[in-house]
């Protein structure tokens, strides 16, 4: 179990990746290609979580790690929960696990949340709306927000632009509409109880996900994806504005490693 006592700080955005060649057939690798070079990563295919674990070790930083299940949406297999939740126990001096379900797996996708916390420890849901294809406040996923909400697990989204997809053709199907956070407002507003993370400053829709966050008292902030160098002027301009301004903005630590890197 982490010491939180003794580590620097908690990395609260990480991603699980199965190790290079496990899909040939689904186009999956060929993504990763071209997301390592968007993200201009020291790698063509990214860390395993084995390779994950021990950097986050060596920096002495926890980590949260999850997949992402979008194989409905992209036909990409995902990572099964399962073996994400046994690797992560196996390094549980670093990583905390979370797992991702599609929310259009209905009743059963319920049934594996309550039983994934349950038997796996596992802490908490990620959702990529646009990966996955759907809109956060569709009632179709609000069986599964209810099964993590009832279980007390937290629900992390994706918010804003992304770089999967980025610069391939029709930028791989993937449709940024989804990951508008202000989505999130009907979220939070229907599950007062369940805590929800706002993936990335959500660029280009970063104030509607500061508005989001000052006003529900259970929405966070991480701020992966996202060098402070490169970050856009003005999404700088609007988090330190409300910095400054002691606005009530709960924002988490977060370095969307495997995409970018921490060190």
């Amino acid at each position: 179990m982490v010491d939180f006592s003794k580590v620097r700080a908690i990395d609260f955005h990480t991603h699980a990746e199965e190790p290079c060649g496990c899909h040939a057939d689904d186009g999956y690798d060929d993504l990763q290609a071209t997301m390592a070079s968007y993200f201009r990563a020291p790698w063509k295919h990214p860390p395993t979580i084995l390779e994950t674990a021990q950097h986050y070790r060596d920096q002495n930083i926890a980590a949260v790690i999850f997949p992402v299940d979008s194989e409905r949406e992209t036909g990409y297999r995902r990572y099964k929960n399962e073996e994400v939740a046994e690797l992560a126990a196996e390094n549980d001096d670093v990583l905390i696990p979370f797992a991702s379900i599609d929310p259009h797996k209905g009743k059963m996708g319920q049934r594996e949340a309550r039983r994934l916390i349950r038997d796996y420890n596992i802490k908490g849901f990620k959702f990529h709306p646009t990966m996955q294809g759907f809109y956060p406040n569709d009632r179709m996923a609000y069986g599964l927000y209810e099964a993590i909400a009832e279980e007390g697990g937290i629900a992390l989204f994706h918010t804003g632009q992304t770089g999967v997809g980025s610069g391939m053709p029709g930028g791989n199907g993937m449709r940024l509409k989804y990951s508008n956070p202000m989505y999130m407002d009907d979220v939070a507003v229907d599950f007062p109880e369940m805590k929800i993370i706002l993936a990335h400053p959500s660029f280009p829709w970063q104030e509607e996900a500061l508005a989001v966050a000052q006003h529900k008292p259970n929405v966070y902030i991480d701020l992966s994806g996202w060098s402070p160098k490169i970050l856009p002027r003005h999404s700088g301009e609007v988090l330190q504005f409300d910095l400054e301004e002691e606005s009530i903005v709960r924002l988490r630590l977060a370095n969307d490693y495997t995409r970018t890197v921490v060190g």
